[in-house]
């Protein structure tokens, strides 16, 4: 009653001022309003506000906007007609395509289109390639996200091969095909289509035979005025990768600054046909580089680089001293002393970020005080060597802004002082540490502006460590605005209702597999609206397994209640043991609001391509 009856009171406030806001002149709410918050999501909220803002946004902003992204929620057919037709200057967009067919971006697809980004085309066939080579001759900018169909390649690789020829202008391509069993040749000669525009590419399947084709087709004069290709950025999902291939890509695109590689074997590669330290030799060709990326997947087989040790890592550190940005995953027989040769040699290193490294310690930054690099991201996963000391040394780059530790278990409170000094630190990711209540304090009380924040499968933090992170009067309570409490047996009502009676500005909330949250959980966290003018609106809310929910938490999503929700994951909760036609209901109701009855992450980033809307 009391959430109710304050809302009321504001409801009659916001009368007053709305009437207010009718009186002002357009010529002052266009100037002085609206074009100082070009935010599209800052001027939906003001439209709703009155009637005359309404107006003024559909007529004097809308029309002259030449970019829209909408990645962030998924639309369909009738709703993506309604929002586009009100912009007329579009050449930049970005669409969530989760629930659209090729026909609804047919009345869209037009010459003035400069840009296009369309992910998450679980509906979508190749064929929308060849409506884009028809209708967007003028394309700089394509990345396409397919779901695998089973479609025979090649239908796919003339679908491609059309589109390029019509878009002579292209720039940056990247096409994605997402599936279980892709079958990696659909974009096998696609070099002999590719337009000499081309600057940044990114192809994922693709066989590593067919790669080094690629490669050796877009060979590059060392001349940047040469009419011949210019590629400086390529990235490829591979099923293995090979000294070959990297001799390929060294002889024949030296002027690459970024390289991104990443194989997923099904089996143990032979000696001739893996990566060695010769392989690594080789990038030193490309005097350019200052981005390098070489990850081997766990996907399908536990493997890793087990051809390269620290000298082949001592080799690169050598010959690419220019690198800026290494991402490293599955280099497994690699120690302290080749990782700490990167360290210390590349001058210009900003980002590190290594995966399944299983002899990295604290010894690879035991000087990394005296290393002449600034690091601003570094990202340890899976790293069981490495403990609070390492986390003490980093946290003397104080340019740090993001520092995730995703699987370093043995990482715990002792650092946590250090890390709440961090002053420019955004992102930590503490997965698996061994944190309690007392370190959430810590972070509670300090001065690190920390905008997303992961505890998953932290278990000896409970609710009164929630309290201490919310309510310490340090910096994390105003700039929190994604929080992630998944596989927390210690997180219960309590700990939400503090989140949503604290966490003002938190917009995004994962508490999967919290098996203590129950109803009220839910209602104080759809009412958080309503009760604090101040708070923001939860976005995205991931509820997956939550089995102390009743099926009664489903009417929850009912309008008026959770304002601003664009995604949530139901499964495994007894909110989809209602009839169907309450989720049919709540789906019409809001057909902004993505509904996730599997096992997605947030988003559906890691499955859009299983299921369908």
């Amino acid at each position: 009653m009391f959430f109710d009856r304050l809302f009321l009171e504001r409801e009659e406030d916001r009368e007053i001022e709305v009437e207010m806001m009718d009186g002002l002149p357009s010529c002052l709410i266009n100037e002085e309003i609206l074009w100082k918050m070009l935010d599209l999501q800052t001027l939906c909220t003001v439209a709703c506000v009155s009637k005359s803002l309404r107006f003024s946004v559909d007529t004097e902003v809308l029309p002259y906007l030449d970019s829209l992204d909408l990645s962030i929620v998924s639309i369909d057919e009738h709703a993506l007609y309604h929002i586009l037709s009100r912009f007329k200057s579009l050449n930049t967009l970005t669409l969530n395509c989760q629930r659209l067919y090729g026909s609804s971006l047919l009345p869209f697809l037009a010459p003035q289109i400069q840009q296009l980004n369309l992910f998450s085309c679980s509906l979508l066939s190749s064929s929308v390639l060849n409506s884009i080579g028809a209708n967007c001759p003028f394309l700089r900018v394509l990345a396409v996200e397919f779901a695998d169909h089973g479609s025979p390649p090649i239908l796919f690789r003339k679908n491609v091969a059309y589109m390029l020829n019509k878009c002579q202008y292209l720039e940056r391509l990247s096409l994605k095909i997402k599936g279980t069993e892709v079958d990696a040749s659909a974009f096998q000669s696609i070099e002999f289509s590719l337009p000499r525009s081309i600057k940044f590419l990114k192809l994922k399947p693709m066989l590593e035979n067919n790669a080094i084709h690629l490669a050796n087709r877009l060979s590059v004069s060392k001349s940047p005025s040469s009419s011949g290709f210019v590629l400086q950025f390529l990235s490829l999902l591979l099923d293995v990768i090979t000294d070959r291939l990297l001799v390929a890509i060294a002889n024949s695109l030296p002027l690459l600054v970024e390289l991104h590689l990443e194989d997923r074997p099904d089996k143990e590669p032979l000696p001739g046909l893996d990566l060695t330290n010769g392989g690594l030799h080789f990038l030193g060709s490309c005097h350019f580089l200052t981005d390098l990326s070489l990850k081997r997947s766990r996907q399908n087989y536990q493997g890793s680089f087990k051809r390269i040790n620290d000298m082949g890592m001592f080799l690169l550190s050598q010959r690419c001293k220019a690198l800026e940005s290494v991402r490293f995953s599955g280099f497994s027989k690699v120690s302290d002393a080749g990782f700490a040769s990167l360290l210390h040699t590349c001058q210009k290193l900003k980002k590190f970020e290594v995966r399944n490294a299983f002899l990295l310690s604290d010894l690879a930054f035991h000087d990394l005080i005296q290393a002449p690099c600034t690091l601003v991201e570094v990202r340890l996963l899976s790293c069981g060597l490495i403990t609070s000391e390492t986390v003490k040394k980093l946290a003397f780059s104080r340019s740090l802004e993001v520092l995730d530790l995703c699987g370093c278990k043995s990482v715990a409170d002792s650092c946590l002082s250090s890390i709440s000094c961090l002053q420019r630190l955004t992102t930590l990711n503490l997965t698996g540490a061994d944190i309690t209540d007392s370190g959430l304090s810590v972070i509670g009380q300090g001065n690190t502006p920390i905008s997303y924040l992961c505890l998953r499968g932290c278990k000896r933090i409970t609710d009164k460590g929630i309290s201490f992170l919310l309510c310490g009067g340090g910096a994390i309570a105003q700039t929190l605005s994604s929080l992630d409490l998944g596989y927390m047996p210690g997180i219960s009502d309590n700990g939400i209702l503090t989140i949503a009676t604290f966490g003002r500005e938190i917009t995004e909330l994962c508490i999967r597999s919290c098996f203590y949250v129950t109803d009220l959980a839910m209602r104080a966290l759809a009412t958080k609206r309503r009760s604090q003018d101040r708070s923001k609106q939860l976005c995205r809310v991931d509820i997956f397994n939550c089995v102390g929910l009743s099926a009664d938490a489903l009417k929850l999503l009912r309008k008026p209640l959770f304002r601003g929700l664009h995604w949530i994951g139901i499964g495994k909760t007894h909110l989809i043991s209602n009839e169907d036609t309450m989720i049919t209901e709540i789906q019409k109701e809001r057909p902004w609001l993505t509904l996730c009855l599997d096992g997605c992450e947030m988003q559906c980033h890691d499955g859009w391509q299983f299921h369908s809307p």
